[in-house]
């Protein structure tokens, strides 16, 4: 499984890359190898403001349906669109093209707390 060393991780298995005061969140490839065949991706959270590990939308595969979850407290400024017509681009692409929102991070020492590369992928077993 691939594990970025530039990201951040949570044990629920979603992927923070920072950028200044923003932010991008997508779930991993361990995540979406689990899943399997994505289907379809819900975000209906553009404009609000959530809490860490508030749910911001939904991912649908063909073996299930999760709930994804805020790393970090923020804005939640962008979906990514094209996910709405290809969603099987995040098992082909989770870090890059596959990413699900773009967020106005609202508590930064938030950041401290997530997982590094070595400990997540420690999590999983790799």
């Amino acid at each position: 499984m691939s594990v970025p060393a530039n990201l951040k991780y949570t044990k629920d298995h979603e992927w923070l890359k920072v950028e200044g005061d923003h932010a991008f969140i997508g779930i991993t490839d361990f995540a979406q190898h689990e899943l399997g065949d994505i289907v379809f991706v819900e975000v209906e959270t553009v404009g609000e403001s959530l809490g860490k590990h508030e749910s911001f939308g939904t991912i649908e595969a063909v073996k299930t349906v999760s709930d994804m979850f805020m790393p970090v407290s923020g804005e939640v400024l962008e979906f990514n669109e094209g996910l709405t017509t290809t969603p099987e681009i995040i098992n082909q692409d989770p870090y890059e093209k596959g990413w699900v929102i773009k967020i106005k991070i609202s508590a930064p020492a938030e950041i401290s707390e997530l997982l590094d590369a070595a400990q997540y992928a420690a999590l999983i077993g790799e």
